[in-house]
C-alpha cells in the first residue's frame, strides 16, 4: 500500500515537473556511436525516467533469477518443518493415546524432520517410549534432557517417575531436591519432598517445606495455614506419645499453637486441652475448648469438658454442659450435649424433646445408645432394649470413632497422620482412619443396669481411684 502511494507521488512529480519544463523547451543532444539525438529538455528528462524504471525492473528480474535455488531451498525446508511439526502433534496424540509404537515411529520421523524444537522431540521420545512400556529407553530420554539447562526439570521429573515407579526411593527424592532448587514454582517437586517428609514422620522438616512453600506461592495462604496446624497437631500427638523428658511440656506447645492456629481442626484443642487438664489448668483446657467449640464441635471435645470438675455435682455439671451447648447451638454435637444435660438432671422428657429429632435423619450407634439411655431413665425398658439393638446394626458416628476403647481421642499412628494432614491441608476435612478399618471405638451402647445410675466417668488419664469403668457405666456417652 505504502510502496503503491510512493510510485502514484513519483509520477505526479513528473508529470508535474513536464508541464513545467513544456513552457520553457530548451534543447539536448546526445552523441553516441556515431549518432545524434537532438531533442527538447522535457523529452530527455522523460527518457533518463523511462530509462532508470527499465533499469531496475531488470535489475529486479536478475535477482529474482538468481535467487530462485534459494528460494526453493526455504520451501523445502519450510516445508519439511511443516512435517516435522505434524509428526510431533500426531506423535503426542499417539502416546497420550497408549500407542507406543506408532509414538515412536512418529518420535523418530519428527527427530529427523525438525531441528529448531530439539526439546519437543526428546520429550516426546521419552514420552513414547513409556507408552511402548520401555523405562530403560524412558530414563536414558529423561537422562539426555539433563544436558540441556531449558530441559533439565522436565528430565527431573521424568526421572524422578521413573524411580518412584521402579521403588528406587532414594533417587526420587534426589531428584525431587534437585527440580525443586531448579524452580521456585515447581509444585509437583515440592509436593514430592513433602510427601516424603510426611511419609517419614518428620513433622519439623515438613513444617519448613510448608512454609517455602508458602514463599514461593506454591500453594495458597489458606491450605499452608491448615497445613501448619495439622503438623503442629501431629508434632504434639508423637511427642505426648513418647516417654522422653521435657517431651508433653513441647506437645503442649505445638498442640497450643495448633489450636490457635486452626481452632477448626479439632486434634489440636483435644490434646492441648487434654493436656492441661492433666497438669491441672482447667482454665486453660476450658479457654481452648470453648474456642473449638464454637468453630467445629467434636465429641472429643465434650468428653474433656465433662470430666473437667471430676468432683463436681450432678447438678453443677449440668449446668457447664449447658454452657458449652450454647457456645454453637444449632450443631448437632450441642443437640447431643444438651440431651446428656438432662440426662444429668434425670429430666427424661426433655432429654427425649431434644434428642428425637435427631433420629429422623437415620441414627447413628451412638445416638442409638442415647435414646437407650433416654427410654431407661424415662422407665421404657423394652424401647430402651430396642434401641439397644438397633444400635447393634447401626452405622457409627465419625466423629465418635476418633476416639479409642480407652476414651483417648486421636491416637492415631504416624502414617495416619501423615494422610490427615495431606487430606486437611487440600480439603480442610477431617479422615476418620479408625472408621476406615473398622476398629473399635469407645463403647456406644449401654449396658442396661438394674437401676439408673447419672455418674459421668474419667478417662483413665483424670479417674479417682474408685471411679468405675467406662465401659461397665451405662451411663457414659
Amino acid at each position: 500500500m505504502i510502496r503503491g502511494i510512493l510510485i502514484l507521488v513519483a509520477l505526479a512529480a513528473v508529470v508535474a515537473a513536464a508541464f513545467v519544463l513544456a513552457g520553457e523547451p530548451g534543447r539536448a543532444s546526445v552523441e553516441w556511436l556515431g549518432w545524434r539525438i537532438d531533442m527538447t529538455a522535457a523529452a530527455a528528462a522523460l527518457a533518463i525516467l523511462i530509462g532508470a524504471f527499465l533499469a531496475v525492473g531488470l535489475w529486479r528480474v536478475a535477482l529474482w533469477i538468481v535467487e530462485t535455488p534459494r528460494r526453493q531451498a526455504a520451501a523445502r525446508a519450510e516445508a519439511r518443518r511443516r512435517r516435522g511439526l505434524e509428526a510431533l502433534g500426531r506423535g503426542f496424540l499417539a502416546a497420550a493415546a497408549g500407542d507406543g509404537s506408532e509414538a515412536r515411529r512418529l518420535a523418530q520421523q519428527a527427530g529427523e524432520l525438525v531441528e529448531d524444537a530439539p526439546a519437543l522431540v526428546r520429550i516426546l521420545a521419552a514420552q513414547a517410549a513409556e507408552a511402548a512400556g520401555d523405562p530403560a529407553a524412558a530414563q536414558a530420554a529423561y537422562a539426555a534432557m539433563l544436558g540441556f539447562p531449558e530441559m533439565r526439570l522436565a528430565g527431573h521429573r521424568g526421572l524422578m517417575q521413573a524411580a518412584a515407579a521402579a521403588g528406587d526411593h532414594e533417587a526420587a527424592l534426589r531428584h525431587a531436591k534437585a527440580a525443586y532448587g531448579l524452580a521456585r514454582t515447581s509444585r509437583w517437586a515440592w509436593r514430592a519432598l513433602l510427601e516424603n517428609r510426611l511419609e517419614g514422620g518428620d513433622w519439623a522438616a515438613a513444617l519448613e517445606l510448608v512454609q517455602g512453600g508458602l514463599d514461593r506461592k506454591i500453594v495458597s495462604p489458606i491450605s499452608a495455614e491448615r497445613a501448619r496446624a495439622a503438623l503442629l497437631a501431629a508434632s504434639a500427638a508423637s511427642l505426648e506419645a513418647a516417654v522422653q523428658p521435657g517431651g508433653r511440656a513441647q506437645a503442649l506447645e505445638y498442640a497450643g499453637q495448633a489450636a490457635r492456629l486452626d481452632p477448626a481442626f479439632s486434634p489440636g484443642p483435644v490434646i492441648a486441652a487434654r493436656l492441661y487438664a492433666a497438669d491441672g489448668r482447667p482454665g486453660r483446657a476450658s479457654a481452648l475448648i470453648e474456642q473449638a467449640w464454637k468453630a467445629r464441635p467434636h465429641p472429643a471435645l465434650y468428653l474433656i469438658w465433662r470430666d473437667l470438675g471430676p468432683r463436681e455435682t450432678p447438678k453443677a455439671r449440668a449446668e457447664r454442659l449447658g454452657q458449652l451447648a450454647a457456645l454453637n447451638a444449632g450443631a448437632r454435637e450441642s443437640r447431643l450435649v444438651e440431651a446428656e444435660q438432662a440426662l444429668l438432671l434425670r429430666d427424661a422428657s426433655k432429654a427425649r424433646a431434644v434428642a428425637e429429632p435427631l433420629t429422623e435423619a437415620g441414627p447413628d450407634a451412638r445416638l442409638c445408645g442415647l435414646m437407650a439411655r433416654i427410654a431407661f431413665a424415662d422407665g421404657q425398658t423394652d424401647e430402651a432394649r430396642a434401641w439397644m439393638a438397633r444400635g447393634l446394626s447401626a452405622p457409627q458416628d465419625p466423629d465418635w470413632t476418633d476416639i479409642d476403647p480407652r476414651g483417648q481421642a486421636f491416637a492415631y499412628a504416624p502414617t495416619d497422620w501423615a494422610r490427615l494432614v495431606s487430606t486437611y491441608a487440600e480439603t480442610g476435612e477431617l479422615i476418620h482412619p479408625r472408621l476406615e478399618r473398622r476398629e473399635r471405638v469407645m463403647s456406644e451402647l449401654p449396658a442396661l443396669p438394674a437401676a439408673y445410675e447419672p455418674v459421668a466417668p474419667l478417662p483413665d488419664s483424670l479417674q479417682a481411684p474408685d471411679a468405675s469403668d467406662p465401659e461397665d457405666d451405662w451411663a457414659h456417652a
